[in-house]
């Protein structure tokens, strides 16, 4: 009911999107028949809110998309393989062992744990680890990652991080 994009199609184009596809989206809308519920999440809505609806509801379904869709947004333990990752406790283990990192790193392990598997880009980096306003060059992020590789190195155990070539790198579990 949007006049210039409706919000099926906003929803749509967002789950297309390479770097939107994982943007937690909840739809709220005066259309609550049944067939529009199931549009909507079809479509790709992690959940579906009709109007007139109770603040106090509106958060705690926030707050669970978040808990499913990004863990430590909600201070869980983030774990990817033999790494455990505490961001309220700001620690970190491999192996059960603790690994002592410095503030970027930790960020940008959190935010590789955040997203296992999945390839970043150098800017992807820097954007969310030295936010957008950043004037670091893109092999900075080269100099932590050595970094975070050597902190987290175990004897007889892979490297976690995976380097892809002309594209950046990756955590795998």
């Amino acid at each position: 009911m949007i006049e210039q994009l409706p919000g099926i199609e906003v929803c749509r184009r967002l789950r297309k999107g390479k770097e939107t596809a994982a943007i937690p989206v909840i739809m709220l809308t005066a259309r609550g028949e049944e067939e529009d519920r199931i549009r909507g999440l079809e479509t790709g809505a992690d959940d579906y809110v009709t109007k007139p609806f109770s603040p106090r509801e509106l958060r705690a379904r926030v707050e669970a998309v978040l808990r499913r869709t990004r863990p430590a947004v909600t201070g869980s333990t983030l774990v990817v393989g033999d790494l455990e990752l505490d961001p309220v406790a700001v620690r970190v283990k491999r192996d059960g062992t603790q690994i002592a990192l410095g503030p970027t790193e930790f960020r940008l392990l959190r935010h590789f744990m955040e997203r296992p598997g999945r390839a970043q880009s150098r800017s992807q980096l820097l954007d969310a680890v030295w936010g957008h306003d950043s004037d670091i060059e893109l092999r900075t992020v080269d100099v932590h990652i050595r970094r975070l590789r050597s902190a987290i190195e175990v004897a007889g155990k892979d490297d976690p991080i995976r380097t892809i070539r002309s594209v950046g790198y990756a955590l795998d579990g």
